[in-house]
């Protein structure tokens, strides 16, 4: 079943057990899940990666301001999202992973990071945070 469909069937159910919180929140991603396949993007998952970004983001500029209710309902949102996500590479598989980059990327410094990053970051396909990659790659370089 398709991420679209499911999402869909998810607010269907949402909207039946009258839970409000949930029908916006799916409500919001399936109008992005349909944005970008009108844009001519299959790639939901980049979509819901995106969206759940953002919902983390905003629960920490909340946080930060003091308004921890808000911050809970866009960390419940976020967490909504990502169970429509694969899960995360552990940290070992993700070591694994960069340090092969950094072997077939020929990088031996922070200078080559950049070539080194593309390498990760094509291997993770979107089940890690660039952050993590990124502070992985850094630290197999010497940086």
């Amino acid at each position: 079943m398709a991420i679209l469909d499911e999402v869909k069937t998810d607010l269907h159910d949402a909207m039946r057990a009258g839970d409000k919180q949930k029908v916006g929140a799916l409500r919001l991603v399936l109008s992005e899940l349909q944005k970008a396949a009108k844009e001519g993007s299959d790639d939901e998952l980049a979509v819901l990666r995106r969206e759940r970004k953002r919902r983390l983001e905003a629960a920490q500029a909340y946080s930060e301001a003091g308004q921890d209710d808000r911050a809970g309902a866009e960390e419940a949102e976020g967490e909504l999202i990502a169970g429509y996500l694969p899960p995360e590479l552990s940290e070992t598989e993700l070591k694994e992973i960069v340090e092969q980059a950094v072997r077939d990327s020929g990088a031996e410094s922070v200078k080559d990071m950049g070539r080194a990053m593309g390498k990760a970051m094509a291997a993770v396909d979107g089940r890690a945070d660039g952050k993590r990659v990124s502070a992985l790659v850094r630290g197999a370089l010497g940086g």
